[in-house]
């Protein structure tokens, strides 16, 4: 009840984005996850042609987050979050209504296109409107996307049992509501003019040294939290034998998230020194890849395969718990210091580059994690996967460690320090008072002054005062 407490403590601009993005996760991870096996199995469609619509995807999106964040500098970020609202819904409807390749690579790149769009110009708003709550908002934006990433899957794998094109009417029309939603609500806000092309911009922020190092360190927590989606459910699969064991690791953080999250932002935020968080928080996710390494190699079944297949999905559910924490504990001020390295006029860029960074990160990082997981099973090394993750993120936590100690990154905004109860009643008495005072002293000085004229009258008419 706290959290949703505190929601109503943000301004409207930033409650709709929290909506805005659980609709978002939703939609999304209601119909991408059975794409594939639409395209393969509904429409008869080659693996090849099957790879080439779901990579243009994939590309219109990492490759094009650069273009949104420069719209969201220069036109506004109100208006790209529309319009890329408004893309994905067309595309997601036309993945419903084509059969055709054309239809379906156009579905993908306005669906693609759409997620450049938005994602760096929803997170450029919300830095500007939160202002010195930065953390706490990032925070239960955090909190939304993942009730939405959990969400979304549930409901589509619901309306798969009528038909993919249900699931893709579904998921447009999420992105139809939430276009209204922005379109009627959402504050515009004014845009300051720009002061040079667009290139120059590009380059002031890939010419910044320490944002170019804090994105690299970065790239170990992006291919770690998409592990959430590979490594980790394969684990749980794989050591219990049961299919629904990877439905519990996002569950889980779901949960953990909802309980944990603004606590934890709030009582580290108050304590400063983001950067010492950051390093912790990729600490614990290099961690949670150690105690699954535990039942690696073992798998369910046999007599008593139940209980022992829930005492098997412990260590992958505590490496899970493991690392939502640390997503926890890091990400909300990895959010927060990023506009501070430059210009508030580019805070859409930095967003746009820094998501460009981390697209790529999580693909290569996935294709190294996968590689390990094909020589750990052929080769009787199922720890593989597992160490690569860990070392991937020691590696950001040294690196992050190292610009802390460098003095590289920027500064949080300074809050307000919030007045407690026994002095908002003390300020607001003692100005009562003083309020009290000058009304006395402002009569008083009437009262003389009044005097002061009867006098003078009187004088001039000869006589004297009562």
């Amino acid at each position: 009840m706290k959290t949703w407490h505190e929601i109503r403590r943000f301004p409207l601009a930033v409650r709709l984005l929290l909506v805005n993005q659980f609709g978002v996760n939703t939609g999304f991870y209601l119909l991408v996850p059975y794409l594939a096996t639409h395209l393969t199995e509904n429409l008869g469609l080659s693996a090849v042609v099957v790879g080439v619509v779901l990579g243009v995807r994939n590309l219109s999106q990492q490759g094009l987050f650069l273009i949104g964040g420069s719209a969201s500098d220069r036109l506004g970020a109100r208006g790209v979050i529309i319009t890329g609202c408004a893309l994905r819904t067309v595309g997601f409807a036309l993945f419903a209504l084509g059969d055709d390749l054309a239809v379906l690579l156009a579905a993908s790149v306005l669906s693609g296109f759409a997620g450049a769009l938005f994602n760096p110009a929803v997170r450029a708003y919300l830095a500007q409107e939160a202002e010195e709550r930065r953390a706490e908002a990032f925070a239960l934006f955090h909190v939304f996307a993942t009730a939405g990433a959990l969400v979304g899957p549930l409901l589509g794998s619901a309306l798969l049992l009528v038909d993919f094109r249900a699931s893709a009417l579904a998921a447009a029309g999420i992105f139809a509501v939430l276009t209204v939603a922005q379109a009627l609500v959402l504050p515009a806000r004014e845009v300051a003019p720009s002061r040079g092309t667009v290139l120059a911009d590009w380059r002031e922020v890939l010419g910044n040294r320490a944002f170019r190092a804090f994105s690299l360190a970065m790239v170990g927590m992006f291919t770690l939290e998409n592990q959430l989606y590979l490594l980790l459910p394969d684990g749980a699969r794989r050591a219990t034998g049961w299919d629904g064991a990877a439905g519990l690791v996002l569950v889980l953080g779901t949960l953990a998230g909802l309980a944990f999250q603004l606590r934890i932002t709030r009582a580290l935020g108050r304590r400063g020194d983001r950067a010492r968080w950051i390093a912790v928080g990729l600490g614990l996710m290099a961690l949670a890849f150690l105690p699954p390494v535990l039942v690696t190699g073992t798998g369910g079944g046999g007599p008593d395969g139940t209980a022992d297949a829930v005492l098997r999905a412990l260590p992958v559910l505590a490496g899970a718990l493991l690392l939502h924490l640390g997503v926890m504990v890091a990400q909300p001020f990895v959010m927060e210091l990023i506009p501070g390295f430059g210009r508030p006029e580019l805070t859409g860029t930095y967003f746009g580059i820094f998501y460009v960074v981390s697209g790529v990160a999580a693909a290569l990082g996935n294709a190294v994690v996968g590689r390990a997981m094909d020589a750990g099973r052929h080769g009787d090394a199922a720890w593989l996967p597992w160490a690569c993750c860990a070392l991937f993120g020691l590696a950001s936590a040294l690196g992050v460690a190292r610009l802390r100690r460098l003095g590289s990154l920027p500064a949080p905004p300074e809050p307000a320090a919030p007045a407690t109860a026994g002095e908002a009643r003390e300020d607001r008495g003692a100005g009562e008072n003083r309020k009290a005072r000058e009304d006395r002293a402002d009569q008083g000085a009437r009262e003389a002054r009044e005097v002061r004229e009867a006098q003078e009258v009187q004088e001039v008419q000869g006589g004297t005062p009562a």
